[in-house]
C-alpha cells in the first residue's frame, strides 16, 4: 500500500469515530493494522473480553512472530485460564489449555506440564509461583502493565502506537476543497451551489452565474462538528510509507511466505506467576547484551514477511527492558547471548588418518559422530571409525550397470576409467549417503553398520560433472538434489531414483546446491561459477530469486544449525575469497567477514557449527569466526601440513573437525569434549554400528526400565557430547532408530576378530553418588524421567526420592550429567510420596511403579493399594486396588494416562480406567505373576512377560491375545522359579528387548520371532537388570557382581565391560 493511501486509512478512521462508528474504527484498525489503539485495548483487558482482545492483537501480530508476540498471548490465555480455574469451571479451563495454551508446549514444554498440573489443585495459589495471585481486578491490571511494555517493545507494533496529528475533520476539510476546485471549473459556477452527491464530480448547471467563492472561506459540506475520540497524542513527525513487500528477497521469494520464526526466543520467560513476576518460573534469564552493536535483533525477532509488509527492527526499549520481560533463552537459540569461547572450538590434532589419495570431500554422520565419510580425487568413497583409526569400509569408482550408461558417459569411461569425487553427504538419518562423481554419476549407498554398504541406487545424473549433491524432504519425501556441468539441478526420489524435478536457467555450470525449508515452504538454493545465485521451488516454475554473488565468486551456500541464519563462501576468478551472512529479507550481504586472504588456484571452503561459529581452510590454516564478530576469532595451523584450501567438515556438536592434508591425509581435531568423546568409546576394533550409543538423544517413555542416558564408561547420564534426535529438513524428527535393526550375519561377524574393552579405573569414567538426607533404605526401584531433567526412586520403605539437575551456568538445559550433583527435591509442604504397605511384608513386596509420558504423575505400588501421586506436589491423588491380588507391575497407556496397565501377582493383567474407576477388562495368559509390561503405539499392542519366562501379545483395540512364546532358557543354566523377565521396546516400537537372569534377546513383534539371543559368562552371575540406550543403538546389561556390560543392539556383541572398581568407592557405606 502506498503511503498516500496509508494516510486515506487513518483520515477515514479519523472520520469514522468523528461520526460514532465505534466498532467500524475498532475494525479498520484490525484490518488495516497501521494504528493500535491502546486504549481500546486496556478496555476490553480490563473487562476481560478474550475474544476481542485475541481478534483485535490478530490485525497487528501473530502468536509465533516473535518472542514479545508470543509472550503477549501467553499471558493473556494464561490469565483467561486462571480466572476459569478461580471459577472452578474445570471443563472451561480444560478447553482453554487444550485450545489455546498447548501451542505453547512447542516452545517450552516443562512449562505447559505445570500448567496443566494447576488442574490438579484444589486452588491454584497453592502453587508456589501463584500464592501472590488477588482478585480478578487486581490481576489483570498487573497483567495489562506488562502487556503494554511487552507491545512497546514490540518492533512489530513501531509506528503503530500513536496516531499521527491532525487537524480535526481532516478528511472533510479535503472533500470541501475539492469541491471547491470542482466549483471554480465550472463554465458557469452559481454563487451558492446545491452540493448533492460526491459520487460524481460537481458541475453548475446555470449560466451566467457569479464566479465560485474562495475554497478557503466556503465550506461546501457544511460545518465542521467538534472532534470526537482521536485526540493528538503528540508530534509524530513525517509520517513514514511502510516499507513495500519484497517478493524477490532470499525469505519472501516464495509467495510471501513467512519464513520459519524464532520459537526458541520469548520477550521473558513465559511463566506460572504473576506478570509483575514472570521470571520466577524459569529459573534461568538471560539478558541481550546492551551495548554490542553486533547484535542484530531484528533478524531474529521480526524478519517475517506477512499478509502486508512490516518495519524491522526493535526500538532501543527493547535493549532496556525491566528483567521480568527480558528473552529467555530456550534450546536452539542462537542469538540473544553467547556462552561459547574459543575453548569450544576443537584445535586440538588429536590423530591422523591416510586414506592414500588426496581428499575432496568429507562428511560425519548425523548420529554415530565418531564415523566419517571421505571421498578422494580417485573415486575412493571410504568410511573411517574414528576411536580405533579404522578404515572400516571402502568402495572404488564402478559403474554398477555400464550397459545401461549414456553412449557419451561409455565413451568417457572407456578412454579413462577413473573419476574424482566431488562431494559425499549423509542423508539426515544417517541410513543413506551418497557420492557425485566428476563424471556424470551418482552413487546412493545404503548403510547398515560397520562394514556393511549396500549398492542403493545409480543414477546418470547430469551430462559431465556432478559438482554438487544433497538430501531435502520435500513433501516428506527424501529426495537426492544434484547439479553439475551442464548448468542444470535435478532432484531425484532417494528410494526409486526417479526423476521428479529438473531446473533450467543458470548460464554457467552450477556450482553447489543448498536445500532449505521455511516453515511448509520448501526451496533450493544453488550457485554457478558465473556468481549467479538463484531459488526455486519444487513446482518447475522457474527461478524465484537471481541474485550476485559477492564478488561473482563460486560459492557455497549454508543454513546455521537451526536453519535462523544464512551464510555463503566462495572465491572468484581474481583470488579474491568472500565469507558473508546474508539478510534473507532482503537478499543483501548482512555483514562481511575479514580474514579471508587472496589466492592463486582453488575456492575457500568452510563449515559452521553450534550456530554460533564459521570456520575456513585458508592460507595453511584453520580459520574460526564468531558469527557476530566480523573479526577473525582465531586460527590454527594444526600442526602444519595443511594445502593453502583445505577441505574442513565439523561434526555435528562441532567437537571434531576433520581437515584434509597436503600429504593425502586428514588431521581430527578435537576440543575437551571431542577428546572425551574419542577416549571414552576407544576399543581398536569395535564395531560402527555401536557408537551411536554415544548419541544422546531425547529418551522416549519406556516404563520402569527408564531412558538410559549413561554412555559407555560415564556415570549418571554424562553428556559430553549430546547428539539431539535429528531433525529433517521437514522438521521430520529421524534417526537410525526409525530403520529396523538389521541381525549381522553370523559368518560375517564370526570372520572379525573382536577386542573388548574394560573400564576398571575410576579415572576411566566420570560417576557420582546421589545425595540423600533421607533414611538410608534399599532402591528397589530406579528410572531417569521422561524429560531427563531428574531420576525417581522407590525405596524398600515404600517413599519415593527424586533428585532433579537444576538450570545453572555449567547445566544450562538442566539435563541428567555426572558432572553436577542434583539435588534430592521435596516440595514446600515436605509431604513425601509414600505407598499404601497394609499388611505386607517388606520381603514379599514386589516394587513397581511407572511414571506419565508427561511426567506430571507417578503410579506406584509397594506390595499394598496402588497410589497415583502428582509429581508436582507430591500429592496422594487417589489409591486403588487393594490386595490380594498385589500390583507387579504397572504401565501407562501410550495415548491416554488414564489407561493403566496392571500386571498382578495372580498372573493376570488389569486395564484399569483411572478416570471411571473401572477395571475395563482382564487378561489372562500367563501362569505366574507378571513381570514385565510394554506397549507399542506404533503396533497398537502391549506385550507382557511374567516369572513363568513367557512373553504375551495383545491386541490393545480389542485386548485379544495375538500370540505367546516362551523364553529359550540356555542348556545347561537352570532358571530361578521366580525369576523376572522385562520387556522393552526398541524406538523403531517394532523390535522387542526381553531381560531373563539368564540372558537378553530381541523379538520382533507381534508374532515374536527371536532374532538375536545372547547369554553372559556365568563368571559374571545372572543378570540383573538390562536396557537400551535412549537411541536404542546399545544395551546396558548388569550383573549380580556388579559389573556393567555395553552391548551392540543390532549384533548383541559385548563391547565394553565397566567392572565395579570404576565406579564403587572402597568401602561403600
Amino acid at each position: 500500500m502506498s503511503s498516500l493511501s496509508r494516510e486515506l486509512v487513518f483520515l477515514i478512521l479519523q472520520f469514522l469515530d468523528e461520526e460514532k462508528f465505534k466498532e467500524s474504527v475498532h475494525k479498520l484498525e484490525q484490518e488495516s493494522g497501521f494504528f493500535f489503539n491502546m486504549r481500546y485495548f486496556e478496555d476490553m483487558v480490563t473487562n476481560g473480553e478474550w475474544e476481542e482482545v485475541e481478534k483485535y492483537l490478530s490485525g497487528f501480530t501473530k502468536v509465533d512472530d516473535n518472542r514479545y508476540s508470543m509472550k503477549i498471548f501467553f499471558e493473556i490465555r494464561k490469565q483467561k485460564y486462571l480466572e476459569a480455574l478461580d471459577k472452578r469451571d474445570r471443563a472451561k479451563a480444560v478447553d482453554i489449555l487444550v485450545k489455546d495454551l498447548k501451542v505453547f508446549a512447542a516452545f517450552n514444554e516443562e512449562l505447559f506440564k505445570e500448567i496443566t498440573q494447576l488442574l490438579t489443585l484444589d486452588n491454584f495459589r497453592d502453587n508456589e509461583q501463584l500464592s501472590k495471585y488477588g482478585d480478578t481486578k487486581s490481576a489483570r491490571g498487573i497483567m495489562l502493565a506488562e502487556l503494554k511494555k511487552l507491545i512497546e517493545a514490540n518492533p512489530l507494533f513501531r509506528d503503530k502506537l500513536q496516531f499521527p496529528t491532525l487537524k480535526n475533520s481532516r478528511l472533510r476539510t479535503l472533500i470541501n476543497q475539492s469541491l471547491n476546485w470542482q466549483h471554480q471549473l465550472c463554465k458557469n459556477p452559481r454563487p451558492n451551489p446545491d452540493i448533492k452527491t460526491l459520487f460524481v464530480d460537481h458541475s453548475c448547471g446555470q449560466p451566467n452565474g457569479a464566479r465560485a467563492p474562495s475554497p478557503v472561506t466556503n465550506h461546501l459540506m457544511g460545518a465542521v462538528p467538534k472532534t470526537g475520540g482521536f485526540p493528538p497524542l503528540g508530534a509524530h513527525g513525517p509520517f513514514q510509507p511502510t516499507p513495500a513487500a519484497l517478493p524477490t528477497s532470499l525469505a519472501g521469494w516464495m509467495a510471501n511466505s513467512s519464513p520459519v520464526p524464532h520459537p526458541s526466543a520469548s520477550a521473558g520467560p513465559m511463566g506460572l506467576a504473576a506478570a509483575n513476576n514472570a521470571g520466577a518460573l524459569l529459573k534461568r534469564p538471560r539478558t541481550p547484551p546492551t551495548n554490542n552493536p553486533a547484535m542484530d535483533y531484528q533478524t531474529a525477532d521480526s524478519e517475517h514477511v506477512m499478509k502486508r509488509s512490516r518495519p524491522f527492527g526493535v526500538t532501543d526499549e527493547a535493549n532496556n527492558l525491566p528483567v521480568n520481560i527480558l528473552p529467555v533463552a530456550y534450546p536452539n537459540q542462537s542469538h540473544g547471548q553467547s556462552s561459547y569461547s574459543t575453548d569450544d572450538l576443537p584445535r586440538n590434532v588429536v590423530m591422523t588418518i591416510n586414506p592414500g589419495s588426496a581428499v575432496k570431500s568429507m562428511d560425519f554422520h548425523p548420529v554415530q559422530q565418531i564415523l566419517l565419510l571421505v571421498g578422494t580425487n580417485m573415486g575412493d568413497v571410504m568410511v573411517y571409525e574414528l576411536p580405533s583409526h579404522e578404515r572400516i569400509a571402502i568402495r572404488n569408482f564402478k559403474a554398477w550397470d555400464l550397459a545401461s550408461c549414456s553412449v557419451a558417459l561409455q565413451a568417457t569411461l572407456a578412454n579413462d576409467y577413473t573419476a574424482s569425487i566431488n562431494r559425499v553427504v549423509w542423508s539426515p538419518d544417517g541410513t543413506l549417503f551418497g557420492v557425485a562423481y566428476s563424471k556424470h554419476l551418482v552413487h546412493i549407498y545404503s548403510y547398515h553398520g560397520g562394514d556393511d554398504l549396500r549398492n542403493h541406487l545409480e543414477i546418470e545424473a547430469h551430462a559431465g560433472s556432478v559438482n554438487d549433491l544433497a538430501f531435502s524432504y520435500p513433501n516428506k519425501q527424501l529426495c537426492v538434489v544434484t547439479c553439475g556441468e551442464d548448468r542444470v539441478i535435478k532432484v531425484w526420489d532417494a528410494v526409486t531414483g526417479a526423476k521428479q524435478h529438473q531446473f533450467e536457467g543458470h548460464e554457467a555450470p552450477v556450482y553447489s546446491v543448498c536445500p532449505h525449508h521455511k516453515e511448509s515452504i520448501q526451496f533450493i538454493f544453488s550457485t554457478a561459477t558465473d556468481g549467479k545465485i538463484k531459488a526455486w521451488l519444487y513446482d518447475n516454475v522457474g527461478s524465484r530469486v537471481d541474485y550476485d554473488a559477492p564478488g561473482h565468486s563460486s560459492t557455497t551456500m549454508a543454513y546455521s544449525a537451526d536453519g535462523s541464519r544464512l551464510f555463503s563462501c566462495g572465491t572468484n576468478k581474481e583470488g579474491d575469497s568472500y565469507l558473508v551472512e546474508w539478510n534473507e529479507s532482503e537478499g543483501a550481504v548482512k555483514r562481511t567477514y575479514h580474514g579471508l586472504g587472496k589466492r592463486t588456484v582453488g575456492v575457500v571452503q568452510f563449515d559452521t557449527t553450534k550456530n554460533r561459529f564459521l570456520a575456513t581452510g585458508d592460507e595453511f590454516m584453520v580459520k574460526f569466526w564468531d558469527m557476530d564478530n566480523v573479526n577473525l576469532l582465531t586460527s590454527t595451523d594444526a600442526d602444519g601440513g595443511l594445502p593453502a584450501s583445505p577441505s574442513i567438515r565439523f561434526n555435528k556438536e562441532g567437537i571434531l573437525l576433520a581437515v584434509s592434508t597436503n600429504d593425502n591425509g586428514i588431521k581430527i581435531l578435537a576440543n575437551s569434549d571431542g577428546i572425551r568423546l574419542l577416549r571414552t568409546v576407544e576399543s581398536r576394533t569395535f564395531d560402527a554400528s555401536r557408537a551411536a550409543s554415544v548419541a544422546v538423544v531425547k529418551a522416549p517413555a519406556i516404563g520402569a526400565f527408564g531412558p538410559s542416558n549413561i554412555t559407555v564408561g560415564t556415570g549418571i547420564g554424562d553428556r559430553a557430547a549430546p547428539v539431539p534426535a535429528m531433525v529433517g529438513l521437514n522438521n521430520d524428527s529421524r534417526s537410525l532408530a526409525d530403520v529396523k535393526p538389521r541381525i549381522v550375519d553370523e559368518s560375517i561377524e564370526k570372520s572379525r576378530i573382536w577386542k573388548l574393552t574394560e573400564i576398571n579405573e575410576p579415572s576411566q569414567c566420570r560417576s557420582l553418588r546421589l545425595p540423600d538426607n533421607l533414611t538410608a533404605m534399599r532402591v528397589s526401584r530406579l528410572i531417569y524421567t521422561n524429560s531427563g531433567l531428574a531420576i525417581l526412586a522407590l525405596s524398600s520403605n515404600a517413599v519415593h526420592k527424586l533428585w532433579k539437575w537444576q538450570r545453572n551456568d555449567r547445566t544450562t538445559i538442566g539435563k541428567a550429567t555426572a558432572s553436577i550433583v542434583p539435588q534430592l527435591w521435596q516440595p514446600a509442604s515436605g509431604i513425601l510420596m509414600t505407598n499404601d504397605i497394609s499388611d505386607t511384608n517388606p520381603e514379599d513386596a514386589v516394587p513397581c511403579f511407572a511414571l506419565s509420558k508427561n511426567d506430571s504423575y507417578v503410579m506406584s505400588a509397594s506390595g499394598g493399594k496402588i497410589s497415583l501421586f502428582n509429581m508436582m506436589t507430591f500429592k496422594t491423588m487417589t489409591t486403588f486396588m487393594p490386595p490380594p491380588p498385589a500390583a507387579t507391575y504397572l504401565a501407562f497407556h501410550p495415548q491416554d494416562n488414564n489407561i493403566i496397565a496392571i500386571g498382578m501377582e495372580d498372573s493376570s493383567i488389569q486395564i484399569y480406567n483411572v478416570r471411571v474407576d473401572e477395571v475395563k477388562t482382564k487378561l489372562k495368559g500367563h501362569q505366574k505373576r507378571i513381570t514385565g509390561l510394554a506397549f507399542s503405539h506404533v503396533l497398537n499392542v502391549l506385550v507382557s512377560s511374567g516369572a513363568d519366562s513367557q512373553l504375551c501379545v495383545w491386541n490393545t483395540d480389542g485386548w485379544e491375545r495375538q500370540a505367546s512364546k516362551f523364553l529359550q532358557i540356555p542348556s545347561g543354566r537352570a532358571a530361578a522359579p521366580l525369576a523376572d523377565t522385562r520387556v522393552q521396546f526398541h524406538l523403531d516400537q517394532i523390535h522387542l528387548l526381553a531381560v531373563h537372569e539368564t540372558q537378553i534377546a530381541i523379538y520382533e513383534a507381534p508374532k515374536l520371532e527371536c532374532l538375536k539371543q545372547w547369554v553372559p559368562r556365568e563368571a559374571s552371575g545372572p543378570i540383573t537388570h538390562a536396557a537400551y540406550s535412549c537411541d536404542s543403538q546399545s544395551i546396558y546389561v548388569s550383573f549380580e557382581d556388579g559389573s556393567v556390560g555395553v552391548l551392540t543392539a543390532t549384533t548383541l556383541r559385548l563391547r565394553c565391560r565397566i567392572l565395579p572398581a570404576a565406579y564403587l568407592p572402597p568401602n561403600p557405606r
